[in-house]
């Protein structure tokens, strides 16, 4: 069994032209609304990972960056993004529960 990794997270501040475009039609709101929120479905990559020298005392980093997203236009979509959220929480935080064996793979 090998040990966990015990890995910062740090966001890649690139943006991809996609991920722009995609972006593009709700700029104007996310300008607007200082503290606004927004649901979206995202996909992230590797694009880096550093792993400190032995006498170092910093963790190790993977670095990611966001490839794809979709941001939720409407109410309704909204609502469905955060219904899936929050069954995807209930997964990851049901270790030793009912719900542990109860998983269902997507390809």
């Amino acid at each position: 069994m090998t040990q966990p990794i015990d890995a910062d997270v740090k966001f890649d501040s690139k943006v991809l032209t996609d991920v722009a475009e995609a972006l593009e039609p709700h700029t104007e709101e996310m300008f607007k609304q200082r503290r606004g929120r927004w649901m979206a479905v995202v996909e992230l990559s590797h694009v880096e990972r550093s792993e400190p020298g032995p006498d170092e005392d910093k963790n190790p980093t993977v670095k990611i960056r966001v490839t794809s997203i979709e941001v939720a236009a409407d109410e309704v979509t909204r609502g469905r993004l955060r219904g899936v959220q929050k069954e995807m929480y209930e997964r990851r935080t049901s270790g030793g529960t009912l719900f542990e064996h109860d998983t269902v793979e997507v390809a």
